[in-house]
């Protein structure tokens, strides 16, 4: 009976993947929703964006725990830039969030570097 209560409360590995994956699309939901009521006055005008989500996402947010590592603010400024030009690029016809996402989880997984 254990056996059968253990294997019902299992997550599937798949399942597993995906969590860390939607956790950081929904951060950088957070972020973008965030920085939109902060920066309201100008429109959301601000040519330094990526070191604003770099910094809240580092500092302010689940980040560091979903990834397993404190990103350096710099390296995931470089990235957060790196993406908007490939994803404007790409058109993958994806939400931004999740693109990103995977993106941010393949380069700071110890495999990714």
């Amino acid at each position: 009976m254990d056996d059968l209560d253990q294997s019902a409360d299992a997550i599937p590995c798949a399942d597993q993947a995906a969590a860390p994956l939607e956790q950081i699309s929904s951060l950088l939901h957070e972020a973008g929703e965030t920085r939109h009521h902060v920066f309201r006055i100008v429109d959301g005008a601000d040519d330094d964006w990526a070191s604003w989500y770099a910094d809240w996402l580092t500092n302010l947010s689940e980040l560091p725990a979903l990834l397993g590592v404190k990103p350096v603010r710099s390296e995931l400024t470089w990235l957060l830039v790196s993406l908007d030009k490939e994803f404007t690029a790409t058109q993958s016809g994806e939400p931004w969030e999740t693109y990103y996402a995977r993106k941010i989880l393949g380069h700071f997984s110890p495999q990714g570097h």
